[in-house]
């Protein structure tokens, strides 16, 4: 039997695929972008067979990227972008635009539900330790319930993307605890909650929500459609894998109690990995179940890279497309001092708001202190250096957050951008060796389900390999510091 394995990661804007080995090394790559759908505000979908396309691309690239065939790997594994809602019928045919998880057409609902149930946002958080999101699965529902009733009733099976695809790929329906837990439903029991469902108002649905599985176990093969439409091989093992964020942690090597692990890419996320659920502090945040028996518990703030594209976009329109940009951005931040000057920068680009470290869905990104002797360079180094701060701002709320963090995400591929984390939060940041850890999170799941390793935290762990080692500069700690108050200063104001 080969010993590579095929992971997919189906994000909101890309889906992409690689090729790994038993020691985890990645061998090839591909993706594939996929277009966002907004028909009213507030919504946020994607065609169902834009969906699969854009994976049997991402596949096919892969493998032609590794310079394998289909028959070369051993077992698939399956991660995307978590809760949000898809809608099948009994033969498996898509009735909708599948619902993504920053879609926020629920919050009329959610609003009038809080009204009539004063502690509801406090009873998810209780149950499933994360701030409730309106594209979490359940507010879906109960939104489909009220506004699209027909194409509810002739739904069979609701579940994530993920499972979707799996479906696309096997033929079977199925879910996993990862995507059950923050539907909302019970992160101490890893599964879902008929209190949740009950909160919702949704219980009647409960049949249309699949069996739950363990992450790191088969859910089907590849049948002989799918292998037609992707390269793979019939009768090719198929995981049930995991939502993104746990395949992430999984992928990143960071599948171990006391582990710190940070997600530079488009949202800006920081956690630490536990062996018991953890809810303090409370009503902020995020609580992760983890296949294997691990949570991670995170703080978020929803933008991240997203700030430095919106930069690029706005500020330095005649670099944007060079082959250099970063090495140029870099080169024209570099002699401004930690501080940038003056100039404060709060990275929170999103129509979303921020849920940690509070919650606030009116807070909105700005600079502060800008003068007339302020350049370009002040500005771009304070964009840099407001993720930055946030990422201080988050990592401290965290328990158990120890002196070494590992760092992923597009953001990781800058040095620079690296150092100023480890001297800003004075820890050590590793950065593994890799780039798509989403699929390689899913390839470990799926390389455990067939049996080569014997957990996936070993799977995880023995498979880490790192890449660079940034250790914090002492010396520049007072001046990040100083950063840090001005940053928080002005956060309280805009947040008050």
């Amino acid at each position: 039997m080969s010993d590579l394995f095929l992971g997919i990661d189906a994000g909101s804007s890309v889906t992409k695929a690689a090729v790994f080995d038993a020691a985890g090394r990645q061998l090839g790559a591909g993706g594939h972008r996929i277009r966002l759908l907004r028909p009213q505000p507030g919504w946020s979908e994607i065609d169902p067979d834009a969906a699969w396309q854009a994976a049997v691309a991402a596949i096919r690239a892969a493998l032609q990227d590794a310079g394998v065939t289909g028959r070369d790997i051993a077992v698939v594994g399956l991660s995307a972008a978590m809760v949000g809602l898809w809608l099948v019928d009994a033969e498996g045919r898509a009735l909708r635009p599948g619902i993504i998880w920053e879609d926020s057409r629920a919050q009329d609902l959610l609003d009038r539900r809080a009204a009539e149930i004063p502690d509801l946002y406090r009873r998810v958080f209780l149950s499933n330790g994360c701030v409730l999101q309106q594209g979490c699965t359940l507010p879906l529902l109960m939104w489909m319930k009220e506004y699209e009733p027909d194409v509810l009733a002739r739904a069979a099976h609701a579940f994530s993307y993920k499972d979707f695809l799996r479906l696309k790929l096997t033929g079977r329906v199925a879910a996993d605890r990862t995507e059950a837990a923050v539907a909302p439903g019970s992160a101490a029991r890893r599964d879902r909650s008929a209190e949740m469902l009950d909160l919702f108002g949704v219980s009647d649905l409960a049949p249309k929500l699949p069996a739950v599985r363990d992450s790191e176990t088969v859910g089907g093969d590849i049948t002989p459609e799918s292998a037609a439409a992707t390269g793979l091989a019939a009768g090719t093992p198929v995981a049930i894998g995991a939502g993104d964020v746990p395949a992430t942690v999984t992928g990143a090597g960071a599948l171990q109690p006391g582990m710190a692990l940070a997600v530079l890419g488009t949202t800006c996320m920081v956690g630490v990995v536990h062996d018991r659920p953890v809810f303090t502090p409370p009503d902020l945040g995020l609580l992760f179940t983890l296949p294997g028996s691990g949570w991670y518990r995170a703080m978020v703030n929803v933008a991240g890279t997203l700030n430095l594209d919106w930069a690029v976009a706005t500020l330095l329109p005649d670099l944007a497309g060079a082959p250099d940009l970063y090495a140029r951005m870099e080169a024209m931040i570099a002699p401004v001092p930690v501080g940038s000057e003056g100039v404060v920068y709060l990275p929170y680009l999103s129509e979303s708001g921020i849920i940690a470290p509070v919650v606030d869905r009116a807070a909105r990104a700005g600079f502060h202190g800008l003068t007339p002797r302020h350049g370009r360079p002040h500005m771009l180094r304070a964009v840099y250096e407001g993720v930055v701060l946030a990422l201080r701002d988050l990592f401290r709320e965290l328990e158990g957050a120890g002196g070494e963090i590992l760092l992923t995400g597009g953001g990781a591929r800058s040095p620079m951008w690296s150092q100023m984390i480890a001297d800003a939060l004075g820890v050590t940041v590793l950065v593994p060796a890799g780039t798509e850890f989403g699929a390689r999170g899913a390839a470990l799941l799926a390389a455990t389900s067939v049996g080569r390793f014997a957990s996936v935290e070993e799977a995880s762990v023995s498979t880490r390999a790192i890449q660079r080692r940034h250790e914090p500069d002492r010396a520049a700690a007072p001046q990040w510091d100083r950063a840090f108050a001005a940053y928080r200063a002005h956060r309280d104001k805009v947040l008050g």
